[in-house]
């Protein structure tokens, strides 16, 4: 086997080859992660406004004097610089004083932002 004489030490172009392979594979499992998680970051950033309209449409319900009536009433929010759709379904529950009132947010595209449950007690 020959040595290598102290002129001929360093990287091979072999080596140089296999670590820049590497490094590309790591270089390219960074950029997905990044937009894995600008993707996941709009969509965290959707459902909270959506949410936000949800609960400023309940707090709307529960502190109006007058009760819903029940069936479906839908309307538009602006929020966020944003238009939100949603959608107020009031239904009597098993208790007859009370109605359960179910609030749906959707986006301009038409996708889900938020889904809310409350309970009020229906008119006396």
């Amino acid at each position: 086997m020959a040595r290598r004489t102290h002129s001929e030490t360093g990287f091979t172009l072999l080596e140089m080859l296999v670590a820049l392979a590497v490094f590309s594979i790591a270089a390219l499992a960074l950029l997905n992660l990044e937009t894995v998680t600008v993707t996941n970051t709009s969509q965290i950033a959707d459902r909270t406004v959506g949410q936000i309209v949800a609960r400023n449409i309940a707090v709307e319900t529960l502190t109006d004097p007058v009760p819903p009536s029940i069936g479906a009433v839908s309307g538009e929010e602006n929020n966020g610089g944003r238009t939100w759709q949603w959608t107020r379904t009031t239904a009597p529950s098993p208790e007859s004083r009370i109605l359960q009132i179910e609030i749906a947010v959707v986006d301009e595209t038409g996708r889900r932002a938020a889904d809310l449950t409350i309970f009020r007690f229906a008119a006396q």
